[in-house]
């Protein structure tokens, strides 16, 4: 499936995970997704980095010894599960590659993707 219009790409950082070329990793998670080729135009995804301000893994981590980035797909249905399978996959193993090299070592931290399949409702258009 082709669409013009998908996705988005929503990347969500706790403030202890070192991220030192933010747009050198969104430029990847999307060349990553644009590699699949199930996308039409490059310009279709969009991706974005929101920074999370509060935040607690667990329930008694006081020393932000724990963090996460958390990778949120969004698409429009139509697709497999073995094909959103794959697209979290890729994904996950280009935010490994690009952040764990980053870290101090002082912090643990949690990877994670998740695909969500918009409904037909969600309505954009180009101006």
């Amino acid at each position: 499936i082709r669409e013009p219009l998908m996705p988005h790409v929503i990347v969500q950082a706790t403030p202890n995970v070192t991220i030192k070329n933010p747009e050198s990793l969104l430029k990847k998670l999307n060349s990553t997704l644009w590699d699949t080729g199930h996308f039409g135009s490059p310009q279709a995804i969009k991706a974005r980095l929101l920074n999370v301000e509060n935040f607690l893994v667990g329930i008694e981590d006081d020393q932000q010894e724990e963090g996460f980035v958390y990778i949120q797909l969004r698409l429009m249905p139509g697709r497999s599960q073995e094909i959103r399978e794959d697209l979290a996959e890729k994904l996950h193993t280009c935010l490994k590659q690009e952040l764990v090299e980053q870290q101090s070592g002082r912090v643990s931290v949690q990877y994670c993707v998740e695909v969500i399949e918009l409904t037909a409702a969600y309505k954009k258009e180009k101006i």
